[in-house]
């Protein structure tokens, strides 16, 4: 009986690339594909450590992307931003069956593994849309815009292009605060930056010190538009909250009170 391995990767997507070839490369059987701090529940398989390899990524993306649709490679990277337990493995089983039949499976959701990728990658696709439509900014004092935002999958590589280019002529930053960095545009390029926020951010007191006076200002004065413009005998929260979910009112003015 061939004996089974369990990876652990850096949790960067070319490090799961990475662990996908060194699974190919060494015959391996993996059972799980774990990213840094995650226990090992396997307890009769062996833990081998991968080590990320650009190199060897590319050349298992550009294979996987000669054989799959454009719409399977989004998926696949859509479902790596999930974070999703376990969706490390579902992802090299769909490699496997990719390069075992040679063709795009994207459609074949008699697989389960093909079936649950396309899941996830449609909720992270949809939650990608409601953060580009949700996110609000604010003025700095140092004149740039700023926006946090706190999604529940790691949707900040897949919103870049989109606010790069509605937003090209302003600097902005957009900060994920449960996962700790940010995309930050100088008029120029979009980078990943991290910064180390106070545990207080969003607070008055943290209001006062980053933002620009006339930001308050600017949102007393969108909340009483907002609220002018309410017919409030014609609101359906229902279907209100169908199409702004509650966990996205935090981010936008007209539903947030001010801090004074």
């Amino acid at each position: 009986m061939q004996p089974t391995t369990s990876l652990i990767y850096d949790g960067t997507f070319n490090g799961l690339l990475s662990g996908i070839f060194l699974s190919y490369e060494e015959k391996l059987q993996v059972v799980a594909i774990n990213p840094p701090g995650l226990a090992n529940e396997e307890l009769f398989s062996e833990s081998l450590e991968v080590i990320t390899d650009k190199s060897k990524a590319d050349r298992v993306w550009k294979a996987f992307k000669k054989i799959a649709s454009p719409r399977g490679t989004n998926a696949v990277y859509y479902a790596y931003l999930s974070e999703e337990p376990g969706i490390e493995l579902e992802i090299l089983k769909y490699f496997q069956h990719t390069f075992h039949y040679k063709k795009s499976i994207d459609g074949d959701f008699a697989n389960s593994h093909v079936l649950k990728i396309a899941q996830i990658a449609k909720k992270v696709s949809r939650e990608k849309h409601r953060i580009e439509a949700f996110v609000r900014f604010q003025l700095t004092k140092d004149n740039i815009y700023f926006a946090k935002i706190e999604p529940d999958f790691n949707v900040l590589p897949i919103i870049k292009k989109h606010f790069t280019t509605r937003y090209s002529d302003q600097e902005w930053i957009i900060y994920d605060v449960k996962r700790k960095f940010g995309l930050y545009y100088n008029l120029h390029k979009t980078e990943i930056i991290n910064i180390d926020f106070s545990e207080n951010l969003g607070s008055s007191e943290e209001n006062r010190y980053f933002f620009d006076g006339s930001e308050n200002d600017f949102q007393k004065l969108w909340k009483s538009y907002f609220g002018a413009t309410t017919i409030k005998s014609r609101i359906n929260t229902r279907l209100h909250q169908q199409h702004v979910p509650r966990r996205y009112w935090k981010y936008l003015t007209e539903k947030n009170p001010l801090h004074n």
